[in-house]
């Protein structure tokens, strides 16, 4: 059997590295882009709406497209670092074209702040899409993956939170006065964010075996996403996990605030799950390593659905140390939710290339970022329309018994039921270690005789 080369601890964490700006910059988006249009910019919400849906839209075609050109790139550097290199500044550059306050009319503004989403969603695209298929390529090694993928988890999470805490301290509030700070924070999140991506094209290497393979055609490549039983079983371990960590993660402050009655305290029940979650990635690695990540993934899953469910139970007379311990646990859920799905994916590369002869790892992430947006499309109306038919009332500091109950709908059996789904498809996962194994060592020695083949001629 061949030796495989194993990657080193540094090339992991500048790997890792990569995802920080991702993370930040979409949370920071997330958590405060609606909020300059209405509040600093002066745009309705409704307006706000439709500029969000416009580029949103967009994000759902330009995935693929992609996907699917760096999948067909060839480069003395690899099909993947070099979207890293040259769209590292664009990428910055973009995000601080958002933060921008341009005099002009109502409806100029509305098409600005459109095309410039659409611009940032497009940008953002071209370096995180190859970024995510490098994993297959950096390493063929199953645990080896799972590592890889807690080291890019860890600077994920670390970069959510530096989202909700870092663009406030450097704006004070959100007011029309404050424009010069909003675009201060933009370059400072826009350079934060594109330096790492230099780092990764610098500090890693992708297969030469990859890049001197057939370029694959669009429409192939599609298929072969589709007729692949351990990707289409992983795509819906992700999109059911990740559609509970959106329901969650949108009903989580209504709950602080309503339920337990905790808002001056949001921010350390915040802190105790990120941080807990940062923590316990090694422990869903020890547990992948010594079972294997579907078992790790039903057990890790399972966990934070029974927490999810303990959580119903408290109220406002709950002592805190009790809510901090059920936050601290559902921590070590999310940490499970957020590494092992991204870990199964890239297993099913090998199966693709053993069936098909062809590598379309541009392609299959693209459609995994695809049904991250579809949950995303989901999961937050889903939320609206629960509160909407429970009564809840906006604006108002008290709400109706049957609105509290339908936050803790949100908060327990709603993700529960999601999580459950995810576990059904962990079940029937076809990939084990073992077959995984096998196939990337007939592989090898596919590439190997091919290889001989080529000099020969």
């Amino acid at each position: 059997m061949e030796k495989k080369e194993k990657l080193s601890l540094w090339t992991k964490i500048i790997y890792g590295t990569g995802d920080l700006g991702f993370s930040m910059n979409n949370s920071i988006i997330a958590a405060f882009f609606p909020i300059f249009m209405m509040d600093v910019i002066g745009i309705s919400p409704g307006l706000v709406a439709i500029i969000l849906f416009v580029g949103r839209s967009w994000d759902y075609v330009n995935d693929p497209i992609v996907g699917f050109l760096s999948d067909r790139t060839r480069t003395r550097w690899g099909r993947r670092r070099p979207f890293l290199l040259f769209g590292a500044l664009p990428f910055a550059l973009s995000f601080i074209l958002l933060w921008l306050s341009p005099n002009f009319s109502q409806t100029g503004l509305i098409i600005y702040y459109s095309l410039g989403y659409i611009v940032y969603e497009a940008m953002a695209t071209i370096v995180y899409m190859p970024y995510y298929a490098l994993t297959p390529e950096l390493t063929e090694d199953y645990d080896e993956r799972t590592q890889l993928t807690s080291f890019r988890m860890l600077f994920n999470i670390l970069g959510s939170l530096i989202a909700y805490i870092f663009p406030m301290m450097v704006i004070g509030s959100m007011v029309p006065e404050n424009t010069k700070r909003v675009v201060l924070m933009s370059v400072i999140a826009g350079a934060v964010a594109a330096t790492p991506l230099i780092g990764v094209f610098l500090g890693t290497r992708e297969k030469k075996e990859y890049i001197s393979e057939e370029k694959p055609k669009f429409i192939p490549s599609l298929k072969a996403a589709f007729k692949n039983r351990p990707f289409v079983f992983g795509a819906g371990i992700y999109l059911l996990t990740w559609m509970t960590i959106l329901v969650v993660e949108t009903n989580l402050l209504l709950y602080i605030k309503y339920i337990i009655q905790r808002e001056g305290q949001s921010s350390l029940i915040m802190a105790s799950i990120f941080v807990t979650a940062i923590l316990a990635l090694p422990l869903w690695n020890w547990a992948s390593k010594h079972w294997n990540k579907r078992l790790a993934y039903i057990i890790g899953i399972a966990f934070w659905a029974v927490v999810m469910m303990l959580l119903i139970m408290v109220s406002s007379e709950t002592p805190f140390w009790v809510i901090l311990t059920l936050c601290v646990m559902a921590g070590i859920g999310v940490s499970a939710a957020q590494v092992l799905p991204w870990s199964i994916i890239p297993d099913a590369i090998e199966w693709d290339e053993w069936k098909t002869y062809e590598r379309h790892e541009g392609m299959f992430y693209s459609l995994i970022t695809l049904l991250g947006k579809i949950a995303n499309s989901v999961a937050v109306p889903l939320s609206l329309v629960v509160l909407e038919m429970t009564g809840y009332q906006a604006g108002t500091t008290d709400q109706p018994g049957s609105a509290l109950r339908g936050i803790r709908l949100l908060i327990g059996p709603i993700p529960a039921l999601l999580l459950i789904g995810g576990i059904v498809f962990a079940i029937f996962y076809p990939l084990s270690r073992k077959q995984h194994r096998k196939i990337v060592e007939e592989l090898r020695l596919r590439r190997k005789a091919r290889k001989q083949k080529s000099s020969s001629t």
